[in-house]
């Protein structure tokens, strides 16, 4: 079992991605779990990538609700096609905000919060929750961040149980 991921603090963030990735990757692909590998994915991209906010909201009843994560303290629920998360579920494709205060309807959390990424998580062509990344800085968040945010996403899907089958 992994207990430490190794990223190398002088890389660019490319060359970081590149190192975490496989690294949750792998952790993934060894444990059936869905809440063990939201939380250690939610705790793998905080610490190593230094981000404000690393977490994933489930889609539960017909609206996204907080799931694992790492940072302040949260929103608990989300409705679709509100604020960031709500919208990238809705639309079923990946957001990225460079300034938060300048995105109409945004769900306010955490004042601390300057950007963010949403990645959708869908099975069977439905979206069964989303990532969810705040950034401290303006512009925390580019297509390096989707790209790589997104390949750990389809390899979380492979690996997904559904929901209903979690009675979660």
């Amino acid at each position: 079992m992994v207990e430490e991921f190794r990223v190398s603090p002088q890389l660019s963030k490319e060359d970081s991605y590149k190192e975490l990735i496989p690294q949750i990757e792998a952790l993934v692909a060894s444990e059936t779990d869905l809440i063990a590998n939201l939380a250690n994915i939610s705790a793998a991209l905080k610490t190593a990538m230094g981000f404000l906010w690393v977490g994933f909201y489930l889609v539960k009843n017909e609206e996204l609700v907080l799931g694992p994560f790492q940072g302040p303290i949260a929103c608990t629920r989300i409705q679709k096609g509100k604020g960031v998360c709500g919208l990238a579920w809705k639309m079923k494709e990946s957001i990225i905000v460079a300034d938060v205060d300048q995105f109409p309807g945004h769900i306010a959390c955490s004042s601390a919060s300057k950007s963010e990424i949403v990645v959708p998580v869908t099975v069977y062509d439905e979206v069964v929750g989303v990532l969810d990344v705040d950034s401290s800085v303006l512009r925390g968040f580019d297509d390096i961040d989707r790209r790589f945010l997104e390949r750990l996403v389809s390899a979380l899907e492979e690996t997904w149980v559904t929901p209903i089958a979690l009675d979660i």
